[in-house]
C-alpha cells in the first residue's frame, strides 16, 4: 500500500493535490500527517523526502516527491489519473502543469487556510492577471470538455490541481464569474474535500507564518476553526 506523507490540511495547498486524487478515485493508501513546525522545533520533512518537503509518496523502496510527479506516478499504475480520450489527456496534463508552475500571484497573496474567511484589501494586477487565466482556463476546459470536470465527465488530476484553489475562494472570495464560482462549489461538495475541510477544521495546530499570509492579504472576518487550546 502506498503511504502519502502530508503535512496540516488547513495550510498545505500541495499535500492536498495527491491525496484528494488518492480519496476520489478510490486508491488505497496510508496517510502521514507531519505538522509544520515551529521557530524552537522545527519540522523535519528531510526524514521521509529527499526534496525536505511534502507531499511525498512512498510506495515499497519507491519514494516520489513534488505533487507532479506523484500524480504521474499514479497515473501509470491506475486508470482514471488522466482522461482516456487524448485531446482531453493533453488538456488535463497542461492545465495541472501550469497550476504546479504557475498562478504565483493568487498562491502568494491568497495562500490556502481552510479555516478563515477573509476580505481582500485590494486586487493588485498580479492577482487579477492570475484570476483572469484562472476563468479562462477553467472556461476552456469546461465548454471544450462538457463538463462538469476539467477534462470531462470523470474528476481527473487536473481537478485534483485546482482543488486547494476552490478552498482559496471559499476562504477570500474573489471577484469571479459564474462558470468559475459553480465548478469550485463542485469540487468543494466532493466527498474527499468535504472530508479534508472538516479535518482541517479540527487541527489544532497553527503555524505563524501561514496566519500571517492571511492578515496580510485583508481583514480576517471569521475563524471557523477550533479554538487552540492556552499553553
Amino acid at each position: 500500500m502506498y503511504t502519502l506523507y502530508i503535512a496540516n490540511k488547513n495550510y498545505s495547498s500541495w499535500s492536498l493535490r495527491p491525496w484528494v486524487l488518492l480519496q476520489t478515485l478510490s486508491i488505497p493508501f496510508a496517510e502521514r500527517l507531519v505538522p509544520f513546525g515551529t521557530a524552537a522545533a522545527p519540522h523535519d520533512f528531510g526524514k521521509f523526502a529527499p526534496n525536505g518537503k511534502v507531499p511525498c509518496l512512498h510506495d515499497g523502496t519507491t519514494v516520489v516527491w513534488e505533487s507532479l510527479a506523484i500524480v504521474e506516478y499514479l497515473a501509470e499504475r491506475h486508470p482514471g489519473v488522466w482522461p482516456e480520450d487524448a485531446r482531453a489527456r493533453a488538456f488535463a496534463r497542461a492545465a495541472a502543469a501550469e497550476m504546479h508552475a504557475g498562478f504565483t500571484a493568487l498562491r502568494r497573496i491568497c495562500g490556502m487556510n481552510c479555516g478563515l474567511r477573509v476580505r481582500l484589501h485590494h486586487i493588485e494586477p498580479a492577482l487579477h492577471a492570475d484570476l483572469e487565466r484562472l476563468q479562462a482556463l477553467w472556461q476552456d476546459g469546461l465548454s471544450r470538455f462538457g463538463g462538469p470536470y476539467l477534462a470531462g465527465e470523470a474528476f481527473s488530476g487536473a481537478d485534483a490541481f485546482y482543488a486547494p484553489v476552490a478552498f482559496r475562494i471559499q476562504t477570500y472570495d474573489p471577484p469571479l464569474e459564474r462558470t468559475a464560482r459553480e465548478y469550485a462549489a463542485r469540487l468543494l461538495a466532493l466527498p474527499a474535500m468535504r472530508g479534508w475541510y472538516q479535518a482541517a477544521l479540527e487541527e489544532p495546530w497553527r503555524d505563524a507564518a501561514h496566519e500571517q499570509e492571511a492578515l496580510d492579504a485583508g481583514m480576517i472576518t471569521a475563524d471557523l476553526r477550533r479554538p487552540v487550546a492556552p499553553g
